[in-house]
């Protein structure tokens, strides 16, 4: 497993950047999301949560507009997320071009 940082926050979208367990270093991907259950989702399924008040801090975040969690994420999850393809619960991925 690793554990990563995901921070958010709200501009005209909500953005997610993502850092390795120093808190220095970014990975490659970030996720551009309208709804913040997209947010909520991602932690559902690979959040780190320890108690209650970690639960209560993101959905503090999310109501303030910024805020961060740790995930802890397979390997696999953790290589498609420090490449530039695509990585996430619910972001849809659009096809690749067909070339004539």
């Amino acid at each position: 497993m690793h554990r990563v940082y995901m921070y958010y926050m709200l501009r005209s979208t909500w953005v997610c950047q993502f850092l390795e367990e120093d808190l220095k270093t970014p990975l490659a991907h970030r996720l551009h999301f309208k709804d913040a259950e997209k947010i909520r989702a991602i932690v559902d399924k690979v959040g780190n949560f320890a108690n209650l008040g970690d639960r209560q801090a993101l959905d503090y975040g999310l109501n303030v507009g910024r805020g961060g969690v740790w995930l802890q994420l397979t390997k696999e999850q953790y290589l498609r997320l420090k490449s530039e393809g695509s990585w996430a619960v619910g972001v849809s991925q659009k096809p690749p071009a067909k070339s004539e």
